[in-house]
């Protein structure tokens, strides 16, 4: 056993015996995720798809759960709300019923996983010695989660699409605790959702937070996903999601990643149902030290379906930013239409983008196209700029602003798209451009 392996089975024990005790299949389902854990160890710098990550944070992580807070720090302020969308709130991976909706209503199709504990929750009941290499993350979650939320939507006909807000709010120190964000989702025959998904920081602590989510979308459904990862600099995020898509279902999921000192996010997609529609979009920014690393395995397990894929980096100062992106085409998935658009940006002497496209394919039928581009500024761009003047750093910030703008654009709920160009002027630095919003 590996000392990082004894370190987990030391935390893991004393969360058995500290927390309250969980309903048996909980106990259950925990324990068996720990096991696997335990015996297949967390990935290394030495598996490849893992080389870009920043692991050595976890030499300084407790495991165990953060200890419960009343309330979020004095001073903490909450994005503003979407109006019309209703908001749940958790505070280091567990419930915070004082700065969320009501359990009722719209959000009747929501429920704390730590109330239906002792029910089975879609493929985190799997058989969990089955999971990856590259989601083990997910059974560190699935090991120490002491709460988190199950969506779960039916078809209602012509009344509008559900639409609901969860934040996940990190606040512990990584020595005293870690905050495991859980979140499940599951949308029946013809249902919509659309969800947000945030991650933030409040007070001064540098937490460690790993994050697992898992999305069922069943024939026709469609869910619209916004994930934005905006934790505080001293941060270090580790995040896994794996999705299952049903023949029609349609997944638009977009990705906004500017926080966190190390970032990793894993994502699983498996496309089980002809004409199956995913479209994947993601946006990373990196400064002075961070790490931003994704990888994105999709599948095609079904004939005719299709994914877009769509990365736009910037890495400043001495930040590495990276995306892995893997189609794979099964034999029978005959009529595959795939699409890969990988761009990196260079916007420090010492930065470093890693974009990485692959396809595997085995079977002919298909229509697959990659491109994978990293690079500085457009001179002749930043050129045309200065001649019309623009000051140096105001045209360098501008053309970085129009780089994210393909993935910027796809946010169709206008408040938040706001609160995101908001951010994104922020980290660029540029007041200027936030006044124009």
């Amino acid at each position: 056993m590996s000392a990082l392996t004894a370190r987990i089975a030391e935390d893991f024990a004393a969360s058995s015996a500290s927390e309250p005790p969980a309903a048996a299949h909980a106990a259950q389902r925990r324990a068996a995720a720990f096991t696997a854990l335990e015996s297949a160890g967390l990935p290394s710098t030495r598996d490849e798809n893992w080389k870009y990550a920043n692991l050595r944070s976890l030499e300084r992580v407790r495991f165990r759960p953060a200890p419960p807070v009343a309330a979020l720090p004095a001073g903490t302020e909450l994005p503003a709300a979407v109006p019309g969308i209703a908001r749940f709130v958790f505070i280091d991976g567990r419930f915070a019923p004082a700065h969320s909706a009501a359990l009722t209503g719209a959000a009747g199709a929501v429920t704390l996983l730590s109330q239906a504990a002792d029910e089975p929750h879609g493929e985190l009941d799997g058989p969990p010695a089955a999971v990856a290499t590259d989601e083990r993350f997910a059974l560190l979650n699935q090991a120490f989660a002491t709460d988190g939320l199950a969506v779960e939507v039916q078809r209602a006909g012509a009344a509008p699409p559900v639409q609901l807000e969860v934040l996940f709010v990190a606040s512990a120190e990584a020595q005293s605790g870690a905050s495991y964000p859980s979140l499940e989702v599951r949308l029946a025959p013809g249902a919509e959702l659309t969800l947000i998904e945030r991650h933030l920081s409040a007070g001064a602590g540098a937490s460690f937070v790993a994050s697992a989510a898992h999305v069922t979308l069943e024939r026709g459904a469609r869910l619209e996903h916004y994930r934005l990862q905006e934790l505080d600099s001293r941060s270090t995020f580790f995040d896994t999601l794996s999705a299952e898509l049903a023949g029609n279902a349609a997944y638009r999921l977009h990705g906004i990643n500017t926080g966190a000192h190390s970032a990793r996010t894993t994502l699983a997609l498996r496309l089980n149902g002809e004409h199956a529609d995913l479209a994947l979009a993601i946006a990373a920014l990196g400064d002075r030290q961070q790490v931003q690393d994704a990888y994105a395995v999709v599948e095609h397990a079904a004939p005719n379906a299709r994914t877009v894929q769509t990365f736009r980096g910037i890495a400043a100062g001495r930040a590495r930013v990276a995306f892995n992106g893997k189609i794979i085409v099964d034999a029978g998935a005959r009529g595959t239409d795939s699409q890969q658009s990988l761009r990196g940006l260079l916007a420090g002497p010492d930065a470093e983008i890693d974009v990485r496209p692959q396809l595997e394919i085995y079977t002919d039928d298909v229509r697959c196209s990659h491109g994978a581009t990293a690079g500085k500024l457009d001179e002749n761009m930043l050129f045309y700029l200065l001649s019309r003047g623009l000051e140096r750093d105001t045209a360098q910030r501008l053309l970085k602003w129009a780089f994210l703008e393909d993935v910027i654009a796809q946010i169709a709920l206008r408040p938040l798209r706001r609160q995101v160009e908001e951010r994104l002027a922020g980290q660029l630095r540029d007041e200027a451009l936030r006044e124009l919003l």
